[in-house]
């Protein structure tokens, strides 16, 4: 046994090693390849994201104040007054939030009384707007005056106030939107403008909370000056060409033109000597360009991370790889423990034992084999002798619920005996008294009411004989083989129905509807349908109020396949059938109400009456005043 040990630990720790340890080190480089990928392109949706969210916040605030300027710009011309153009310009600053100052600057001259300039200029203090006729300076050379006159249309521009005339912005920065105004005869008038301080639009732009830690924005002009950027000592006066060697740094400088040509995307860049992640969007409407720029030390800071593992997770790779050929010697032997444990079960009675095969051609995995193979032809001979005992009991079973069916059934013929009995003796003895009534004196009217009333119960009589013969065996096969092309006139057969009833019940009326012609025919067998419809009339008049009854003739709904049909509608107003009985009215023999006078076969007969004639009997579950049933035949 130590031999055969040994063999295996030799065999198995050296197979064990050449296998894991390539598919260790393996694994390590693919794991740090596809993790760099991930972290990048993980970053770069995250960036993308936040210049997103960014750029939709700038584009709201900038939107709002176009709308604003545009919906206030035509009172200019409607009102060219220098008090108007005054309140115009405080009106615009006071109810919108998102301007820091307005100013209307008009052409030369335009009001006499002022010489050749006129600017209404409004501006915020804090909560208060202050509004003031600017101190007189060439502003026709401004570029928020000159850019829209020039191109004759609203625009963007950004620049530095020297004068820092708002007194509210970062060393005077300004952001405006220009529009020209043109009076009704086409000539040039004035300027509006609407001016946000670039220390709002800053603050607007850094609300972003989802950004890296050492991650900044930055925007540039179409000539690549920064309007925007951390380090304010660039804003106006250097652009994204400033000090770049093209030589060491082409990443830069195709940056800055794809920024200037208004383009959307990312790249690698490195900035100040720190490769960084730089994603990049066009601002609409403007020149503008605006970048999210990621230091590499924060977008791979989790990749660079991971390298503080690897030594750790070399170690316990190699301390796991020693642990596993170790486990693998202790399992080369382990078959034979389970050899020994599953005998010692079998020995003690118990066969619920499983040996599975072995593909090992030792004597180990042959000796698990003859085991194995013994088990099998144990098992065999017990499984014939459980499958023997399970057929017996099966058979027990299948005897005990067929002597519990008969004895249903025993129940069920003799409560139809009792059933057939009573109902056949009633009119009977009414029958039979009323003849011995007869042979004493009576009056006329009595002996016509006596034998109205024994004509009533024999046919009662007759109804309850012929149901029966109809539900013996003699009776439905002769039921089968009867005539079922009879020419039959559809109405005609409805209203000998109708007549039928009212020879015994002629104070019941009983409404006909009919969309069919009255010479509308079908071939069937005439006296099964007039049976079905008589049996339907019968229990409307006997279940309900006799009020609302009601037979109609219609034709079937249309269907793409299937024969042509007609229907037979027999409905009431009476209590209707409970939910729970509706499964068990076309049963025969059976009785919803045991204290109801019939069979249990009116129904029943009635249904098989309508299937023989190739058709069904149904009942309208979604008619709720009573109970309506439809006789559906097919029309050949």
């Amino acid at each position: 046994m130590f031999s055969i040990r040994r063999s295996f630990s030799a065999k198995l720790s050296l197979g064990i090693l050449l296998m894991a340890v390539p598919i260790f080190v393996i694994s390590l480089g693919l794991l740090f390849t596809q993790s760099r990928q991930m972290i990048r392109s993980e970053a770069t949706g995250r960036a993308n994201s936040v210049l997103k969210a960014t750029m939709q916040r700038i584009c709201r605030n900038l939107a709002t104040i176009e709308t604003a300027t545009e919906a206030n710009s035509w009172l200019i011309t409607q009102y060219t007054q220098p008090d108007s153009l005054l309140a115009l310009s405080h009106r615009i600053v006071q109810i919108n939030p998102h301007i820091d100052g307005c100013s209307i600057s008009t052409e030369p001259d335009v009001f006499p009384k002022y010489g050749r300039y006129f600017s209404a200029y409004s501006v915020k203090n804090g909560d208060s707007v202050s509004t003031v006729i600017e101190e007189k300076y060439e502003y026709f050379e401004k570029i928020w005056y000159k850019t829209p006159r020039i191109q004759g249309k609203p625009c963007w521009v950004v620049y530095y106030d020297e004068a820092d005339s708002l007194g509210l912005t970062l060393d005077g920065m300004v952001a405006s939107y220009c529009k020209p105004i043109y009076d009704t005869d086409g000539r040039f008038l004035a300027v509006i403008t609407a001016d946000l301080s670039l220390l709002r639009l800053s603050k607007v732009i850094s609300a972003e909370e989802k950004r890296y830690p050492h991650s900044y924005f930055m925007m540039v002009e179409n000539d690549g000056r920064y309007f925007i950027h951390p380090d304010s000592t660039k804003l106006f006066k250097q652009t994204l060409f400033s000090g770049v060697d093209p030589q060491q740094q082409p990443d830069l400088i195709t940056l800055g033109h794809e920024m200037m040509k208004g383009n959307q995307g990312h790249m690698q860049v490195v900035i100040n000597g720190a490769p960084c992640l730089v994603c990049y969007q066009p601002v609409l409407g403007t020149t503008w360009s605006l970048a999210l720029v990621c230091p590499d030390s924060d977008v791979m800071k989790s990749y660079h991370q991971l390298t503080y593992i690897i030594i750790p997770l070399l170690i316990v790779g190699l301390i796991i790889i020693i642990l596993f050929s170790h486990r693998a010697v202790k399992l080369a032997i382990h078959p034979l423990n389970q050899l020994l444990e599953k005998t010692q079960t079998i020995a003690s009675g118990n066969m619920e034992v499983h040996i599975p095969k072995s593909q090992r051609k030792d004597v180990v995995g042959r000796l698990q084999n003859s085991f194995a193979t013994m088990l099998q032809s144990l098992n065999f001979h017990m499984g014939s002798v459980r499958y023997s005992t399970e057929q017996a009991q099966h058979r027990n079973e299948e005897l005990v619920q067929v002597t519990h069916l008969a004895q249903v059934a025993n129940r069920q013929k003799t409560a139809f005996i009792q059933n057939v009995s009573h109902q056949i003796r009633t009119p009977l003895n009414i029958v039979m008294g009323f003849a011995q009534i007869l042979n004493g004196p009576l009056s006329d009217d009595e002996k016509k009411s006596i034998a109205k009333t024994m004509k009533d119960s024999s046919t009662l009589l007759n109804r309850l004989i012929a149901m029966l013969f109809d539900s013996s065996d003699y009776g439905r096969s002769k039921e089968e083989i009867s005539n079922k092309h009879e020419k039959v006139n559809c109405n005609d057969v409805a209203h000998e129905a109708i007549h039928d009833i009212h020879v015994y019940h002629p104070e019941v009326r009983i409404k006909f509807n009919s969309s069919v012609s009255d010479d509308f025919c079908i071939y069937t067998n005439r006296l099964n349908l007039m049976r079905s419809l008589r049996e339907l009339l019968y229990n409307a008049i006997r279940y309900s109020d006799g009020e609302n009854i009601m037979i109609a003739v219609e034709l079937g709904p249309k269907k793409t396949d299937g024969p042509k049909t007609i229907r037979f509608v027999v409905q009431d107003t009476g209590k209707g059938i409970a939910e729970s009985d509706r499964e068990l009215i076309f049963n025969f023999f059976t009785k919803i109400d045991d204290l109801s006078e019939g069979l249990g076969l009116g129904l029943p007969l009635s249904k098989r009456h309508a299937q023989n004639l190739g058709g069904d009997l149904t009942l309208d579950t979604s008619y709720q005043d009573g109970c309506r049933f439809i006789i559906t035949l097919p029309i050949e």
